[in-house]
């Protein structure tokens, strides 16, 4: 089973990558929603707060080390 940390990668990368297809393919402006992933990554790593580590610890996955 995967813990926090790898799903919060996971869903990271897929969010990062749909929005990028969709801004190609759809509307530039997709990758606002690019940019808003990326900053909330960037402010994660110094502060170790992440919504989707909180939620997924909320409803019992296993923590890793990056979000005890």
């Amino acid at each position: 089973m995967m813990n926090i940390d790898r799903l919060v990668f996971a869903i990271a990368g897929f969010f990062i990558f749909s929005s990028v297809l969709l801004s190609i393919y759809h509307n530039q402006n997709w990758l606002w929603f690019t940019g808003f992933v990326g900053a909330n990554l960037f402010q994660a790593a110094f502060s170790g707060f992440c919504p989707v580590a909180k939620i997924f610890k909320a409803i019992g996955v296993v923590p890793g080390l990056a979000f005890k």
